[in-house]
């Protein structure tokens, strides 16, 4: 395989179906996308918190069209796809939590393993589409608590519902590829990330998002795990990579199909009580405390081996996680002040992009 960068040019003009476009992650790949003037179709539910990073950055009035309903919706989302006529897929919709998964596991196996099921099965009958990339994430290895970061050939498994429900996803991209979407001449890949930050994430259950409302609420963090180590990685580090990949499966076909990790470089594998410890020393009024009560079960460690994406696709993380930080707490300090987020946004994109 050659080795490629990313191109803007590449994505002026290209018709893109993005599920999840309402999400932290698929409305910064949304806002991106649109700065580059393709022409893109959201399809996902109506945001999920409030606050959200679809709403204060406009993306609704950045995008061609957007579609606001379910992926277990066969009918609506063939119907969307239709009418979007897209060249590249770009599948983000998701339930993306762990804990969540623990209190709804059928809601969790529909959305992410029929959700999957239901888009490639749609997508068959779009002549138009020539790339697709299904984002899981970096939970869908077998966890074996080991030192080492795993690579895009190790068992696939996972012990909660969310990461166990992301490996069947997994799997079923896998056998749609080779069953019938190869065959038909569309390329489809499959990206594992780490865990991102960034301004815009009002996730419930996340550690920045946890901070910020401690921190507004003026009380101390509440830490469930201190010692679990995470591949912690800016936002536009793995939609970066989602980016590259799409083009070169739209570009040079089957070669750069499969499975491909985007994470960061090892030293920014660190452990919960690294970040918040940073956090804090950043954060006037800022403390944290250990969380009492026993929790479900999440995996100690996990690391990620990018090698692949280095190697064949030119990509790399770009930011340091004390940058990752800084970036975010700039979005968040910008946010309160009542700047425009959506150029504080695009500023950061176009900064990535300088690197």
């Amino acid at each position: 395989m050659e080795s490629i960068g990313m191109s803007r040019n590449f994505w002026e003009g290209k018709r893109v179906f993005i599920t999840g476009h309402t999400g932290f992650k698929g409305g910064w790949l949304a806002l991106w996308l649109a700065d580059m003037q393709a022409e893109v179709h959201g399809y996902a539910l109506a945001p999920l918190t409030e606050p959200n990073f679809f709403a204060a950055c406009g993306v609704e009035k950045r995008v061609a069209s957007s579609t606001l309903e379910d992926i277990r919706n066969t009918e609506a989302l063939s119907l969307a796809l239709k009418q979007a006529q897209p060249e590249i897929v770009l599948h983000l919709a998701a339930q993306p939590l762990v804990r969540y998964s623990y209190q709804s596991p059928v809601e969790t196996y529909e959305v992410n393993v029929m959700g999957t099921i239901n888009l490639l099965e749609a997508v068959r009958g779009i002549s138009s589409v020539k790339a697709v990339v299904n984002v899981t994430t970096d939970k869908c290895y077998e966890n074996r608590e080991w030192i080492w970061p795993y690579r895009e050939d190790e068992a696939l498994g996972g012990h909660d519902p969310y990461s166990n429900s992301k490996g069947c996803s997994e799997l079923v991209t896998m056998a749609y590829r080779k069953s019938f979407l190869a065959p038909a001449g569309i390329h489809v890949a499959s990206a594992r990330a780490g865990n991102v930050i960034g301004g815009g994430d009002w996730s419930q259950d996340r550690l920045l998002p946890d901070f910020f409302r401690a921190v507004d609420a003026r009380k101390k963090l509440i830490i469930r795990s201190p010692d679990a180590v995470r591949p912690w990685q800016h936002v536009l580090e793995p939609l970066s990579g989602y980016l590259m990949l799409a083009e070169r499966l739209f570009v040079s076909g089957e070669k750069f199909s499969g499975a491909w990790n985007f994470g960061p470089e090892e030293s920014d594998s660190q452990s919960v009580r690294w970040i918040v410890d940073r956090l804090c020393n950043k954060v006037e009024g800022s403390g944290w405390q250990l969380e009492k009560n026993v929790q479900p079960h999440e995996a100690n460690t996990l690391r990620l081996d990018s090698s692949k994406a280095k190697s064949f696709l030119d990509w790399r993380p770009r930011w340091t996680l004390e940058t990752a930080l800084d970036k975010t707490l700039d979005w968040f300090k910008a946010w309160e002040s009542g700047a425009t987020i959506a150029g504080m946004s695009l500023k950061q994109i176009a900064d990535y992009e300088g690197q």
